[in-house]
């Protein structure tokens, strides 16, 4: 089987290569023209992100066109192709690859799912279908660990600032000042109900977001041990700061840091950090 994703999975190059996961890009729409996030570095997207101010850059999803010739390209090693993607709740990723697939029919069976989270949470889900596949595991008994990791992963992220969100429309002006003027800090999560953001609460502070956040996910994991991935867009320090307080306050039992692909980073802006946490004991049996 090969398995597809996209690149808002935040996959690690040895990760994509070693596995044999295959990654459809994401766009990101520059003034002087469309760069695809797979081409363009984190520090070199932000400060092109900075240098635009007042104005954004648009995303992109593939084309339907691009997954099908993907999926025809894959098929030339094997006819059984599963496709995981960001969840529908935020991009049309996933209906672009089921339209592909319908148009490569011909040629491979596609199967589909959507993850219904972003990032590390997404990530978790790729990593254990391809772990599960090498291991012999069959379709059924993949997507059942997969719902299982779906339904217990929270991915949830704070900014420094409201700029971005509020520039490339995604929260009402209004919002934006008020956040602004107050200084405040949302804490937001991707909802398990529809797979959209969903605002947890909100602080004064980026180490009380931080805490808060924490707290949000101390409330949920308990004792129970964990694989912590923080992400950032360019916020080192932030990224230290939450590492140090997951260690403090959950079981953690595998932590790592990582950066957001440039795509997730165009609404958000260079100061988001947050975390992607699954219980190890969806995990572990695979690695």
């Amino acid at each position: 089987m090969k398995i597809v994703t996209d690149c808002a999975a935040d996959m690690s190059a040895e990760e994509l290569e070693t596995l044999g996961i295959a990654q459809a890009p994401l766009f990101i729409q520059f003034p002087e023209g469309e760069v695809s996030a797979l081409d363009i570095s984190a520090d070199e997207f932000y400060n092109r992100l900075e240098a635009m101010r007042p104005a954004i850059p648009t995303t992109a999803q593939p084309s339907s066109g691009m997954f099908e010739e993907l999926y025809r390209k894959l098929s030339e090693t094997s006819k059984n192709i599963f496709s995981i993607h960001i969840s529908s709740g935020l991009s049309g990723t996933i209906n672009s690859a089921q339209v592909g697939g319908e148009q490569a029919r011909d040629a491979a069976e596609v199967s589909f799912w959507d993850t219904m989270t972003l990032s590390g949470g997404e990530r978790f889900q790729v990593l254990a279908a391809a772990l599960a596949d090498k291991a012999g595991w069959t379709m059924e008994k993949i997507q059942e660990r997969m719902t299982e990791i779906r339904a217990n992963t929270e991915v949830i992220y704070t900014l420094e600032t409201l700029e971005y969100l509020a520039r490339g429309g995604r929260i009402g002006r209004v919002q934006a000042l008020m956040g602004s003027l107050l200084k405040l800090k949302p804490i937001i999560n991707v909802s398990h109900e529809d797979g959209k953001y969903s605002t947890v609460t909100k602080a004064r502070t980026i180490p009380a977001a931080l805490e808060a956040l924490t707290d949000n996910l101390q409330q949920i994991y308990k004792q129970t041990p964990v694989w912590v991935n923080v992400l950032h867009g360019r916020f080192q320090h932030g990224a230290e700061m939450l590492s140090e307080m997951a260690e403090e306050r959950l079981n953690v039992a595998k932590l790592e840091v990582s950066r957001i692909s440039p795509v997730l980073g165009v609404h958000t802006g260079p100061g988001i950090v947050g975390a992607a946490v699954v219980p190890m004991k969806l995990m572990e049996d695979l690695l």
